[in-house]
């Protein structure tokens, strides 16, 4: 089992930035695949970012390649999503990932993070 808690969001100007922690509670860590992905209202939830187990390769959503970054550090049991650049569309409910998953193509990472551990969410919102 796998807990997963997200810490870092709240309300910013459009242009700003923001980061966004998620702590597991495994030892394990190092070994899983950890995304996040976000949920605007009336929408479904949607892939962002992903990070492969000892953090040498990333997947981006295209909506965020170039502003969002995502890292972990496996010391800590943490993974980050560092936001830049953020406008009002960015607004939504972020959720950390993480599972067992082989490192494949973005699809599947991202089919593989869906059904894996959820954590419950922190608001970003993003003023115009």
């Amino acid at each position: 089992q796998v807990q997963l808690v997200e810490s870092g969001g709240g309300l910013v100007q459009a242009g700003g930035s923001l980061r966004l922690s998620c702590a597991a509670s495994t030892r394990t860590f190092s070994s899983l695949v950890m995304g996040w992905f976000r949920q605007a209202p009336g929408k479904e939830r949607e892939f962002a970012a992903a990070i492969s187990r000892y953090g040498g390769n990333a997947y981006y959503a295209d909506s965020v390649q170039g502003r969002f970054t995502i890292s972990r550090d496996d010391a800590k049991n943490t993974v980050y999503l560092q936001m830049k650049s953020l406008k009002p569309e960015d607004t939504a409910v972020y959720y950390c990932a993480a599972a067992n998953s082989l490192w494949t193509n973005k699809v599947d990472v991202s089919t593989s993070l869906r059904s894996g551990y959820w954590g419950q969410g922190t608001q970003v919102t993003v003023s115009s």
